[in-house]
């Protein structure tokens, strides 16, 4: 069996516009986000529009991959809203647009109540480890995203609800 056939997607709402993960963003990466419950994962091919030197997939673009799949990692195994304080890249090895890329990540540890480290990791088809993450996110309940005006009340129903629940 495939190992992507043993994942559960985790749910996205159709009209989501994010550049890393939304379906609606026609320009965007469109992360499907899976699941074996103890990790988060993706798997795509960065489209040529996103080409840095050389059919090498632009640092910011392996950036933006990191930065979501640690997102999802947050906010589908600890049920909290994760958003990015800090985060720190390893470029270790050239990504190749065209090249099917495998996304992961995991929680580290819980730095208290608002505060988690979490991890994500990108290998080639060749199952090499292209880049590493680390990153710091705040926790945040969905009262806590509408009172600070990071999430409505519409994009929390949509987008988090489901997960969150």
């Amino acid at each position: 069996m495939n190992q992507q056939n043993r994942l559960k997607l985790i749910h996205n709402d159709p009209t989501n516009g994010c550049f890393g993960c939304g379906p609606k963003n026609d320009f965007g990466l469109r992360m499907k986000i899976l699941t074996d419950e103890t990790e988060v994962c993706a798997y795509l091919t960065v489209p040529q529009h996103l080409c840095g030197y050389n059919q090498i997939v632009h640092g910011g673009v392996i950036a933006t991959i990191l930065d979501e799949i640690m997102g999802w990692a947050g906010i589908y195994l600890l049920k909290k809203i994760a958003v990015t304080k800090t985060m720190s890249i390893d470029f270790l090895k050239a990504a190749r647009i065209g090249d099917p890329l495998t996304v992961k990540g995991g929680i580290l540890n819980q730095c208290g109540k608002r505060e988690v480290r979490i991890q994500g990791a990108i290998y080639d088809s060749g199952n090499n480890l292209c880049a590493r993450s680390e990153g710091l996110f705040a926790l945040l309940t969905p009262q806590m995203a509408r009172r600070m005006g990071v999430m409505t009340d519409m994009e929390l129903k949509q987008l988090f609800e489901p997960i969150l629940a």
